[in-house]
């Protein structure tokens, strides 16, 4: 009986350490299309390609990076993207401006024949910063070719959006909202081109 209590004892001591020993389990975020957008006009039948965009280095890759100071920053290899980031800065966008446009001709790079869009749009990211509990950072270059037209529209668009929690997941929907902001400025150029 002696032995069998002990038997046990050393399993039960075996499984906890063995518990105490598992990793933290990895969550994985996508950004996500402002559902508080609305189109700003008349709808346009104007295909719209977005693509290609850029992200810089830094954040192109698996996890989340989050600023701690001036020079640091921090990859948490718990918190995980879930989706290439300039992939879904694409969607959003394209989503985005779907909606903004009252156009349902709206795509990314990849999903579209070379050629056939009215418009096509660059976006390049030069900054894509975290900062938890305070704000995210997004400066975003972006160009409009219009098909037919030799000028290019051209415009940056630098927004800060507050976090509202303290969480990974509101720093990605932080994202999100400026990502919004970004494509409502992207938006008023196609509109402009168009009406000209």
């Amino acid at each position: 009986m002696k032995r069998s209590m002990l038997s046990r004892g050393a399993y039960l001591c075996v499984a906890v350490m063995l518990a105490a020993c598992a990793s933290p389990r990895s969550n994985f975020y996508t950004l996500s299309p402002d559902s508080t957008l609305d189109s700003t006009g008349a709808p346009l039948s104007v295909s719209v390609v977005v693509g290609p965009v850029t992200v810089p280095e830094l954040v192109d890759r698996p996890q989340l990076v989050t600023r701690v100071s001036g020079n640091e920053v921090k990859l948490n290899e718990f918190a995980r993207w879930g989706e290439p980031v300039k992939s879904g800065v694409a969607d959003v966008i394209a989503a985005d401006l779907s909606r903004l446009l009252g156009s349902q001709r709206v795509s990314v790079s990849s999903q579209t024949v070379a050629g056939t869009e009215a418009c096509r749009v660059r976006v390049d990211i030069v900054q894509f910063d975290s900062m938890p509990g305070e704000a995210v950072a997004v400066d975003a270059l972006w160009t409009v070719r219009v098909a037919g037209r030799d000028a290019l529209l051209t415009g940056r668009s630098t927004v800060r959006e507050p976090v509202q929690g303290a969480d990974d997941a509101a720093l990605v929907a932080a994202h999100s909202r400026a990502l919004g902001v970004v494509s409502r400025e992207i938006a008023a150029a196609i509109r402009r081109a168009v009406a000209s």
